[in-house]
């Protein structure tokens, strides 16, 4: 849920960037200011699933995972860099380095993103930054985030399992055992084989 509030929150704040900063968007949209209310409004409102999803134990476990860059994480990033697609080339908890490095990334581009974005909206809060710097810094981290979030996507729609385990918080056990074998073995599930594999859940 966490998730999903924050990626339709993150779509808003793109599409309305477009028809702002697009000329021809622009005028094919028009009604300008409510682009603009949209923008700041899903722009402030970003941290807030984070914030509420702090109520649940299982979000702040997981937290716990992301802010954690073990030795295997090292290992994963190594074999990604060599190409070796093998599953005991590439050891994975819960999540892999990539998506370690991608949440950690996207989260300081948001906080950098909202900071510049209230010097925008109240023009003065901190007089020695300029509202030109302001918008530039803005300006080149939405790009930056753009090409970002468009590659996070095209590996999410190459993965469908991983999409149903966000849709639905289960995943096949054979699926976490090529992609997150160090999930299993923390979780104490071991290896699985046999007929039994593919329909058994975790």
């Amino acid at each position: 849920m966490v998730h999903r509030a924050t990626g339709y929150l993150m779509l808003v704040c793109l599409v309305t960037a477009a028809c702002l900063y697009l000329g021809p968007l622009a005028q094919l949209v028009g009604r300008r200011h409510l682009m603009v209310t949209l923008h700041e409004w899903s722009g402030i409102s970003l941290p807030l699933p984070f914030l509420l999803g702090l109520l649940s134990a299982d979000f702040r476990a997981d937290l716990r995972r992301l802010n954690r860059f073990a030795v295997y994480d090292r290992q994963w990033l190594r074999a990604v860099r060599k190409r070796r697609t093998a599953p005991e080339a590439r050891p994975a908890g819960k999540f892999n380095a990539g998506q370690k490095i991608y949440a950690g990334w996207i989260a300081g581009a948001v906080l950098v993103m909202m900071f510049t974005g209230l010097l925008m909206w109240f023009m003065g809060l901190l007089p020695s930054i300029s509202r030109t710097s302001a918008i530039f810094v803005h300006d080149l981290l939405a790009w930056a985030i753009t090409f970002v979030l468009l590659g996070h996507m095209r590996r999410a729609f190459e993965d469908p399992e991983a999409r149903l385990g966000m849709r639905t918080g289960y995943v096949s056990r054979s699926w976490a055992q090529r992609y997150h074998s160090r999930w299993l073995k923390e979780e104490g599930m071991g290896t699985v084989t046999g007929e039994t594999e593919e329909a058994d859940k975790v």
